[in-house]
């Protein structure tokens, strides 16, 4: 009986987690994606590639959100088989207060592993893989970015003017900037032309002009009555170097364990062409480890709704209290990184803070139900 009893809460407290987690999740989703959508209105982009772009972001959002939503889920939850005194149904079945926080704790830890395992590894893998995926996609809508009388610098290291865009495609007034390097620069000017769009980009046609190469030494030009300037080789703005939160795990790992003397350093740097700081790789792999383990502690500030205050004036403000201290404990999670750079002392206070906070609640879960060993 007990096993089905358990079995019961078990499958509320999954179900509206999913919920929840499911609604809110896409609720951020499409507040995120409305700000992408410079992937096609200033990139380029295709309406394929920014779906599956966006759809990528989804584990990251998923994970941030679990702490919070796993809290709240566990806080309704009680709060209903409280007020609906189906609570009754484990105590008159024989099932102990300490029995029943015992399992909430036990549920926990598969939350817990859980959020290990996105941010160890599923969200790295996703976020580098989105990046991936944008620098490798062909800018589809090129031709649409190009406005009349305007300049416009789609991609990297290239500016274009276009006096005139007839409806047929033609092109008048042509003013093509291109930054080679530091030291060089190419302009070209046409009288007209057309966009062509081949297997690997873009190309323009260009007739009756001029290409003007300038370098530090001087410049020199060249006229042509036709010719072609590919676009292909040119880059788009889409970032090409790997942030810190797509880089793998076990990466990171071996970089601190190399310099973990030099881990509070705001100078040594690690990874591919020294591109993190050490001091950055401490903090995110701090937040990828760590942070997970508040879900046990509020899993058991959660369980503190089934022991009523003994105070009359306390008892009718204790789940709202309690709520507040729970998303307290929440935000203290997600800003706990910023005190690891303080002295050796702070630093492992904070970092086994979690496993401190959870002892401390459970001894006082422990102390208020007035437990007995064989009840553990």
């Amino acid at each position: 009986m007990n096993k089905l009893i358990f079995r019961k809460l078990s499958l509320d407290i999954l179900a509206f987690f999913l919920l929840s987690t499911l609604a809110i999740t896409m609720i951020v989703c499409v507040f995120q994606g409305v700000n992408l959508l410079d992937i096609v209105s200033e990139q380029g982009h295709g309406i394929k590639v920014y779906f599956i772009y966006t759809s990528l972001n989804i584990p990251k959002i998923f994970s941030k959100l679990l702490l919070f939503t796993y809290f709240l889920t566990l806080f309704v939850i009680l709060s209903k088989y409280q007020d609906n005194n189906e609570i009754l149904i484990f105590w008159t079945n024989g099932i102990k207060k300490i029995s029943f926080i015992n399992f909430i704790g036990k549920l926990s830890i598969f939350f817990m592993l859980l959020q290990l395992f996105l941010n160890l590894i599923i969200v790295p893998y996703t976020q580098n893989l989105q990046q991936q995926y944008l620098k490798n996609s062909s800018i589809e809508f090129f031709p649409k970015l190009i406005e009349q009388k305007k300049f416009s610098s789609i991609m990297k290291n290239l500016t274009i003017f276009i006096d005139e865009y007839t409806k047929e495609g033609e092109l008048k007034g042509i003013y093509i900037k291109e930054k080679i390097d530091n030291t060089e620069n190419k302009i070209i000017t046409a009288n007209s032309g057309k966009l062509f769009k081949t297997e690997s980009g873009f190309s323009f046609k260009l007739i009756d002009g001029k290409i003007t190469n300038i370098t530090n030494s001087g410049s020199f030009n060249l006229g042509f009555k036709e010719t072609s300037y590919e676009l292909e080789d040119l880059n788009s703005k889409t970032r090409k170097e790997k942030k810190l939160n797509e880089t793998e795990t076990f990466f990171l790992i071996n970089c601190l364990f190399k310099f973990i003397d030099q881990r509070k350093d705001s100078k040594m740097r690690c990874g591919l062409n020294n591109s993190f700081l050490v001091k950055n790789i401490y903090e995110e792999l701090f937040k990828r480890a760590i942070n997970p383990l508040y879900i046990i502690i509020l899993s058991l500030l959660s369980s503190l709704i089934i022991l009523k205050s003994k105070i009359i004036f306390f008892s009718n403000y204790y789940k709202s209290f309690l709520f507040l201290l729970g998303f307290g404990v929440i935000i203290f999670s997600e800003l706990s990184y910023k005190f690891l750079f303080f002295s050796t002392i702070i630093e492992l206070v904070f970092f086994f803070l979690p496993v401190l906070f959870i002892v401390i609640f459970y001894l006082f879960i422990l102390i208020k139900t007035n437990f007995k060993i064989n009840h553990l």
